[in-house]
């Protein structure tokens, strides 16, 4: 079996803690997730209690542990050797920041070379997806039930997606409306757009969405996402026509479980950027590319789009579509929401 089936079955397989192996150029590397295994899971996978532990750069820099990785991505791989004290339970103080201000680390620990460095890469895109944190204890050697780098390509290949269902829904703020869902047959979830008004010939007011169920559902204060999604909905309306794409790429792409592990740390004064890396993650892992496609399929290749993100801009031009202009997308802030907004334009770029 080859292919995001493949892909997919490796991602179930490791929600429920079972071992996965992934082959890269340089070699197979056998995986177990910290976040869903256990210490008895542990022996079975390794009873010789050889396996190193793999971490994502952001992380190990956090436990000041990078000294021959300082120069690396965020979420770059690197081992950390397996000590005699490097157990279940301080494996999972090492990956998990929760702990980190609870449970005293034994040591010392030391980074070590990475066995098939695109391999394990691929390990730490592969938690991604599945919403868990980026941590496995790994070992080198051939797996006849691998998965490939390019197993894992063709599961987030934007190209994959198609349409779906659609039908008219009126919303609030927009009753000329209409919902159309895209998916692919092994994504657990369904990107949809809102096209509101109708095509007149005019290029039309987009607006890319990402999913916060926090901010757009239960009214968060934290964050703008509420407020920006209610505001995109009656500005495409006074526009006269245009399309909310809403991507499912909870909190940044990390997943909610992952965005509300960022959440507690930012109430221990970490903001958005420094949350994200102490998890492990890069700081945005969105992939914008599945706008693209969907405008594609919608039939739209020229568009205005509505953001202060000039990372879509550029994402969203490299795929091909024609952005003609950034209409700024500019919210007051609140209390809770301000430092927020602030990292925003001072640490990932946007524009206000």
């Amino acid at each position: 079996m080859s292919g995001a089936r493949a892909a997919a079955e490796a991602i179930d397989a490791l929600r429920r803690g079972w071992p996965v192996a992934i082959e890269g150029n340089a070699g197979t590397l056998r995986l177990l997730a910290i976040e869903t295994a256990d210490a008895e899971r542990l022996r079975a996978f390794d009873p010789d209690a050889r396996a190193p532990v793999l971490l994502s750069a952001g992380r190990v820099a956090t436990l000041k542990l990078a000294n021959q990785r300082e120069a690396a991505a965020p979420d770059g791989p690197v081992l950390v050797e397996r000590a005699p004290w490097l157990d279940f339970d301080t494996a999972t103080a090492l990956s998990d920041p929760q702990f980190d201000l609870a449970t005293p680390l034994k040591g010392p620990f030391r980074a070590i070379p990475v066995e098939a460095p695109d391999a394990a890469q691929a390990a730490l895109r592969l938690a991604r997806i599945a919403g868990l944190l980026p941590a496995f204890f790994a070992v080198a050697g051939d797996d006849p039930h691998a998965i490939t780098l390019a197993d894992i390509d063709a599961h987030e290949d934007a190209d994959r997606l198609r349409i779906v269902g659609r039908a008219r829904l009126p919303v609030e703020g927009a009753e000329d409306a209409e919902i159309v869902a895209f998916r692919t047959d092994e994504m657990p979830g369904e990107h949809v757009a809102l096209l509101i008004g109708q095509p007149d010939g005019r290029p039309p007011l987009v607006r890319l969405h990402s999913e916060c169920l926090t901010g757009d559902v239960l009214g968060s204060l934290k964050c703008d996402c509420g407020p920006q999604l209610h505001a995109a909905i009656h500005a495409i309306e006074g526009s006269g026509w245009g399309i909310l794409l809403y991507l499912r790429q909870e909190g940044r792409g990390i997943g909610l479980i992952n965005k509300l592990r960022a959440y507690a740390l930012q109430d221990q004064g970490f903001d958005t950027v420094d949350a994200n890396t102490r998890l492990g993650f890069a700081v945005d892992a969105r992939n914008f590319r599945i706008a693209a496609r969907m405008l594609a399929l919608l039939g739209q290749r020229r568009i205005r789009l509505l953001t202060n993100n000039p990372q879509k801009v550029e994402t969203l031009r490299a795929a091909g579509v024609d952005v003609i202009e950034r209409v700024p997308h500019v919210l007051p802030a609140n209390p809770h929401n301000a430092r927020y907004l602030a990292t925003k334009r001072d640490r990932t770029g946007h524009e206000f």
